[in-house]
Parts: structure tokens; sequence; C-alpha cells
């Protein structure tokens, strides 16, 4: 992801110079030479250059402690989801956050995409009427190499968590409940990291309205995010292009694009729309649209679904 950020920044003009560390100084400066920026030796260096804003996409484990380094020095700070590795450190930098008026913006891509904010703003208007049903899914087309999955934190938090926190951007409202499932019909990798491959989760809104989220990481008719929002007036979905792989049966008609190889091509232009949105807060022309808070929600949510499929019960969502 990385080196993704650092090409959308390369062709986005408000970006006037790149600064580039990595673990791997080699990579740094490939990307670096790439797309015309500079490639710093250390962190140390990147904090010691003037920054205006920083771009955190290393790995999981290392972003509190980038996040709180850059509120440090009050650069606003864009992070990719998670804050941090765990519920606790997170609980711990989101109160901590709370103290500074430093922005800080979290990577959920999905409330910048066409269709999401499409759905907000219908719902805010009243063009749906009462909501009563919402159907998220994130349908991988292949399973992640083995060496990933203990790492993930689980289906829930790894891949649903996008919906979690698409739901809560769309309809405004908190989730109170998580009755969630699971299953393994793939590789044995899942069982033995007590993963799933498949798993389900009903969510019940503080207003009553349902959501169903779905999630797999074996769709073999290719990469599928959607959302359904079903109201009393109409219904929206998004994601339903001629590139989402659905096939109706008996067969009338068929999609007319290929299948999104992956969510870099599902989501191109949420991914430069959340970074030029986070280069407008920089300068302090926006208040940021994906925040610590929204970041914490998301995980509790998915905290509460993993814990469910677990224990096979009904879990209330903490607030905190």
């Amino acid at each position: 992801m990385g080196m993704v950020h650092a090409r959308m920044l390369g062709r986005l003009p408000e970006a006037e110079q790149i600064l580039i560390a990595d673990l791997d100084p080699a990579r740094a400066q490939a990307v670096a030479d790439e797309i015309g920026a500079k490639a710093v030796a250390t962190v140390d260096d990147l904090f010691a250059s003037g920054l205006d804003a920083i771009v955190v996409a290393a790995v999981t484990p290392a972003h509190d402690g980038l996040v709180r380094r850059a509120v440090g020095h009050r650069v606003p700070v864009f992070c990719e989801k998670p804050l941090a590795a765990d519920l606790a450190s997170s609980r711990a930098l989101v109160a901590d956050l709370a103290a500074t008026d430093v922005p800080v913006q979290v990577g959920f891509q999905r409330r910048f995409d066409p269709g999401y904010l499409a759905i907000r703003d219908a719902v805010r208007a009243g063009e749906l009427g009462w909501l009563h049903t919402l159907r998220a899914c994130t349908s991988d087309a292949a399973p992640p190499h083995a060496s990933y999955v203990p790492t993930s934190g689980g289906i829930f938090r790894d891949c649903s968590v996008h919906d979690f926190d698409a739901i809560r951007f769309v309809t405004g409202r908190e989730v109170v409940e998580v009755y969630a499932t699971g299953a393994n019909r793939g590789d044995a990798f899942f069982t033995e990291a007590s993963d799933v491959d498949t798993g389900m989760a009903l969510l019940t809104l503080d207003d009553g309205t349902l959501a169903v989220c779905t999630a797999t990481r074996y769709n073999g008719a290719g990469y599928d995010v959607r959302l359904e929002v079903c109201g009393s007036k109409n219904t929206l979905v998004a994601g339903l292009d001629d590139r989402a792989p659905l096939i109706a049966a008996p067969a009338s008609s068929q999609p007319t694009g290929e299948p999104y190889p992956g969510f870099l091509e599902r989501f191109a232009l949420a991914y430069e729309a959340e970074l030029r949105a986070f280069l407008r807060v920089a300068a302090g022309q926006a208040q940021a649209e994906c925040t610590a808070h929204d970041s914490l929600a998301a995980m509790l949510i998915a905290e509460a679904a993993t814990e469910s499929r677990i224990t096979g019960k009904p879990v209330a969502v903490s607030r905190t």
C-alpha cells in the first residue's frame, strides 16, 4: 500500500514534493526514481525534513508509533487501517488523539467511492425512506498467501471491517449487536490459523435496521464488493457495474466487462479521492472524513463479530 499511495501522490499536482522512507532503502529508492520523488535513509531523516503531512503505510505493528510521532511533530497524518495492531492499543491511541488538534485521517477508502457516496447522500436526503435492510459483501477472487492469514486478525477484522465502516458511513447509525458465524471449505491453513475462509455477520443498528455482511476468500466468479441499501421508498446498490461478477440464472444478460482482479482496481478512484481529501485536510481546508474514532468504531464491530463467531452467541458492540 505504501507503493500504491506513493504512486498516487506522484500523480497529484497538490503534492509538491514527496519523500519516501522504507525499511528496505533500495525499494524506497526504486519507487522514488519511478515517480520523481526523493528517498531518505530513515524515518528519522523523514521527520527531520520539515514535513507538511505524512502518509503511514507501514506494517500494522508500526502504525501506532508512527502516528504518535507524527502528532508529536504536529504533522497531519494519513494512516492505513488499522490505527494499531490490537484493540487495547487502538483505544489508548484514540484517547490520546482526542487531546490534540492535529488532523488524523484513517484509510477506509470506500467512503470515497462514488457509489457509496451516492447512497450516503440519498439516505441523508430521505430518498430511500426509512431503511430496513442492508446487504454488504466483500468477496476475494482468491485467498491470500498462507503466511498472511495468521497475521491478518481474521476475516472480520481484515475484510468485513470495511463493510462495517461503510454501513456506519452511509446510514449515520451505530451498530449495537452482532451475531456472526463462519465456515471453512477451502485450504487447511485457515483452520490452522483459527480463522475461517467464509464469514457472515448479522448487525443490528441502533434504530432497528438490520444489515448482513458476508465475506469469502474464494469467489470463483471474481472480485466482488457491493453494498445494497433497501428502504421503504427505494433501493440503491454500490458496486453494481458492468464489471460486477454476477451472472443471471437462467441466462438473460451477462456482465459486459472483465471482473475486477482485486481491490486496487475496484477502488482506484476512491484511493485517489481519499488522498486528495487528505491533502486538503493537511492544508487546513477541510476536516478529516474518516477519523480515529471512526476507525475504532469499525474495529469494535469486528471484535464483536469475531467473538460471536467463536462463542456462537450474539455480542453487544462496545462504545469505547
